[in-house]
């Protein structure tokens, strides 16, 4: 029932529950089939995207959607690269777990999307940019989030390649000054989703529990103080 003294919006339980499914389900996405995304679904999922928040509505990204295998495999070049001297960083078993580590999927997803932001868009004088520019790029975040629930519920992986060097991934999608790369992400269908994420299931990280990253009313505030 809609009304109430303070109003109920709430969704229909069977809606809410699908939200916070395509939350608690989403994973970080390295092994893809190569069968081909429908332009119906891959659109559902870029207008989802498109339709994140965005500080004075200044909506800042811009979607390049690669299928091309030649620029896929120049940026598979990038990533190679970038991934020697990461691994560098790391000694020992770290190393050896680090080595077997599957960290990209860019020649087999059968979708590469590059999501960018223009931080300057619809010029000086945005609402809300002046005191805090950066969130441009926070609103650019937004759309990256939207995507990966609408991609879930779609049935089809993401998993975001952050491997790479940004100014050499821009000049080889002929991306110009100032637009920023924000983030460069490999789509497509999965024989399965990790019921946790691979990075925790492995034990090179785990997720922390609610109460250590939760404040009242201060930094460092604890509830009923």
């Amino acid at each position: 029932m809609v009304g109430g003294s303070n109003g109920n919006h709430a969704f229909p339980d069977p809606l809410k529950q699908g939200v916070y499914e395509a939350i608690y389900r989403r994973r970080d996405i390295r092994r893809f089939l190569p069968d081909p995304i429908p332009e119906e679904i891959l659109l559902r999922i870029l207008n989802a995207g498109h339709q994140a928040g965005s500080v004075g509505l200044m909506q800042p990204w811009n979607f390049v959607v690669i299928q091309d295998r030649s620029i896929k495999a120049k940026i598979k070049s990038i990533f190679l690269e970038c991934n020697r001297a990461a691994a560098e960083v790391y000694a020992g078993e770290r190393r050896a777990m680090y080595d077997g580590l599957k960290l990209e999927g860019l020649a087999e997803a059968p979708i590469n999307l590059c999501v960018t932001c223009d931080p300057i868009r619809k010029g000086p004088a945005v609402l809300g940019r002046r005191t805090m520019p950066e969130t441009a790029l926070y609103s650019t975040v937004c759309a990256i989030q939207n995507l990966w629930l609408a991609a879930r519920a779609e049935g089809i992986g993401m998993g975001w390649v952050s491997i790479l060097d940004p100014k050499e991934v821009k000049a080889a999608l002929s991306i110009p000054d100032p637009i920023v790369l924000v983030a460069y992400l490999c789509l497509g269908y999965v024989e399965s989703f990790p019921e946790i994420p691979v990075l925790e299931k492995i034990g090179w990280e785990k997720r922390f529990p609610l109460e250590k990253v939760l404040y009242w009313n201060y930094w460092g505030g604890s509830q009923g103080e």
